[in-house]
């Protein structure tokens, strides 16, 4: 049923006859099905469908210098509620969706390993996620060598050597011996078998390794501490938006145990290479975590804010057709005239898009009824557009130019195009070709028409064959030596 209702406006809509002297005193240049823009004939009748031929008739209006503009009367502007917008520069910002890990922060991550070999004793912490907090005892330890240290410090206190002395309380504290236990020691001189082992920091044990009765050695790691105060987020975005993230950008976090509730964050660090199998850019994030309701390995929402970045020239993404092999607007010419025009596009946030190519500040789009539009303009739109209106003062004499010979083939003045069959380019090693050039200046070929022989000089810029001067010109005449 859509597609009827739009094959009939495609038809009687857009092409309206609101002048009944008009269709009685022109005749039609042909039938067409309204649902099939290719079933025509040359009088009237039915279409495979079984519905009546719609008649078509020139219009005058159009141009030929504009191929694909076609004209739209203001009442049925109205009915299809048609709505434009202007192409504008705006500093466009595209969030950044992602997920993420929550982990310790490694920066405050403590890994206890003993100084010396030895026999835990006792156990003071019994799992993984216990909370401790700074000075908490966590193991008792006997072993030789701290009885060992703790024998010399008090023979050095009987000699009353001061500089003795320190040396074997620096031992002691290499040791990690508590500076209480030392106190205690000094005080008493009784050497303690099994010396506890107290927390460097507040935090929650982590990778508890060891039980009571263990034997432990340097290279043994016995547990981790890692502090809540502040975590770590480590997450991956795509190779697409390596660019759109930078070093203390804010963040905004949720988890789905917590939907109502926020975290405010920056990312804290960017890593310097790709992951090869997935193609994506690791980050890591830090947040706040004074209350301590983020734990590790929770599963998190993600949402790097970009910076605003320099103007685009951009239109809201509704105004945009995308067929899969090309984009294009259309665009809302004077006097009731559409157009569809190809458009380069560039970055897309939620609600607009950049255009790169095929729009100029200022200029009108369609935001809805394109689709009804476009369908009407592209059977004969060439798509060709400039990129951007060519400044007459702009400095080309930074770019690669040249001097070549050629006939004029076709002008299009609405366009700024100029086709050639030029000769040949000795200084780049070029053949003759015929080609699209564009002129910055209409004043540059006021006086040419098609057929005349000239001599032209002309730059690269972006791609463009962008005429600068025209040298000398003869009108229909054959050019010599081409």
């Amino acid at each position: 049923m859509g597609g009827l209702v739009i094959g009939f406006l495609s038809q009687s809509l857009l092409n309206p006859s609101t002048d009944e002297e008009q269709q009685t005193s022109e005749q039609p240049l042909y039938w067409v099905a309204p649902m099939d823009a290719n079933y025509r004939r040359d009088k009237p009748g039915l279409s495979p469908m079984g519905m009546e031929l719609v008649p078509v008739y020139k219009d005058d209006s159009s141009s030929e210098n504009d191929p694909g503009s076609i004209y739209v009367s203001p009442a049925v502007i109205n009915n299809l509620g048609v709505r434009t917008v202007q192409a504008q520069l705006m500093p466009l910002t595209q969030d950044i969706l992602t997920v993420g890990v929550v982990q310790y922060d490694q920066d405050n991550l403590i890994h206890i390993h003993p100084r010396v070999a030895g026999w835990v004793e006792k156990l003071h912490v019994k799992a993984a996620g216990d909370p401790v907090k700074k000075d908490q005892p966590l193991y008792d330890l006997y072993s030789p060598e701290l009885v060992n240290a703790q024998q010399e410090f008090i023979a050095e206190l009987a000699g009353n050597n001061q500089d003795l002395i320190a040396a074997a309380e620096e031992r002691l504290s290499a040791l990690q011996i508590s500076q209480q236990t030392i106190k205690t020691l000094r005080a008493n001189k009784k050497v303690q078998q099994t010396v506890t082992f107290y927390a460097p920091q507040s935090g929650v044990i982590d990778n508890l390794n060891i039980r009571k009765g263990f034997y432990i050695k340097p290279d043994t790691t016995m547990m981790s501490i890692g502090s809540l105060q502040q975590v770590w987020v480590e997450t991956e975005i795509f190779e697409r938006q390596a660019s759109l993230i930078k070093p203390n950008q804010k963040v905004t976090m949720t988890l789905n145990s917590l939907p109502n509730q926020f975290w405010q964050g920056k990312v804290d660090y960017i890593y310097p290479s790709l992951d090869a199998k997935n193609r994506t850019l690791r980050a890591r994030l830090r947040f706040n975590n004074a209350d301590k309701l983020l734990k590790p390995n929770m599963f998190a929402q993600i949402t790097i804010h970009s910076s605003a970045q320099k103007k685009r020239l951009a239109v809201p993404k509704t105004a945009v057709i995308r067929t899969g092999q090309q984009d294009r607007v259309v665009l809302a010419q004077e006097n009731g005239r559409f157009k569809s025009v190809e458009v380069k596009l560039g970055l897309m946030t939620q609600e607009y898009s950049e255009v790169l190519r095929g729009l100029s500040p200022g200029e009108k789009v369609v935001s809805s009824a394109q689709f009804l539009l476009d369908s009407e303009s592209s059977k004969t739109s060439d798509f060709i557009r400039m990129t951007h209106p060519l400044s007459i003062d702009k400095d080309y004499s930074g770019l690669a130019n040249a001097t070549a010979k050629g006939r004029i083939n076709s002008i299009k003045m609405a366009q700024h195009i100029i086709n050639i069959s030029r000769g040949p380019i000795e200084k780049w090693n070029r053949d003759a070709a015929t080609l699209d050039f564009t002129f910055h200046d209409q004043s540059i070929i006021k006086d040419l028409n098609t057929g005349d022989d000239i001599e032209f000089r002309f730059v690269i810029d972006d791609g463009n064959f962008v005429i600068t001067q025209i040298l000398q010109s003869q009108h229909h005449s054959d050019m010599k030596g081409m």
